[in-house]
């Protein structure tokens, strides 16, 4: 059975701050139906990509790589907020989409030289997140295979920030 994933959808007017339309994936996430056709259809999309890992972004791409990585019976990598990876890491910096920095953390361990690697989100707003990633594990040695998404906010030009820094295999399942 196939549904369509904008029912699963809610919109939170006016949060985090006013004027801001929040996409809050929480009843899809909440649906075995809506939740096993994302990861589906994003393992189908990773498929033809030769892919070694998935990396997630903290945390939201947490829920979609590992369910994913496990579709895909490859590993997981957490790109982990700055300061709570135990061991020795690899950081890049970001701006926040409301103003302010983050810095993302991948072990040095994690991606070996020439892994191939598809970064997974549950949203792409301004891609400084999954640029943060991509360098990352550039800087480890890998080879950012695709990048791929629930829901892409076109209007905020994040898939133009992220192939301005290499064009790579893209996917978003919706687009508001």
């Amino acid at each position: 059975m196939t549904v369509d994933l904008h029912n699963y959808v809610a919109t939170v007017e006016n949060f985090p701050e006013e004027g801001v339309s929040f996409r809050d994936l929480s009843p899809l996430m909440g649906n075995g139906v809506a939740y096993r056709q994302t990861i589906d259809a994003i393992a189908n999309f990773a498929k033809d990509l030769k892919i070694d890992l998935i990396a997630g972004p903290e945390s939201r791409g947490f829920i979609v790589g590992s369910p994913l990585a496990y579709a895909l019976n490859i590993g997981f990598v957490p790109a982990r907020k700055g300061g709570k990876l135990p061991r020795a890491a690899v950081s890049a910096s970001y701006s926040l989409e409301y103003g302010g920095e983050n810095v993302l953390e991948i072990h040095k361990d994690a991606i070996k030289p020439g892994q191939r690697v598809l970064i997974v989100d549950d949203l792409l707003a301004t891609g400084g997140t999954i640029n943060a990633t991509r360098e990352i594990i550039a800087e480890l040695g890998g080879v950012v295979a695709g990048v791929a998404f629930i829901i892409e906010l076109k209007d905020l030009q994040g898939r133009e920030k992220i192939m301005r820094a290499g064009d790579v295999p893209f996917l978003s399942l919706m687009t508001y």
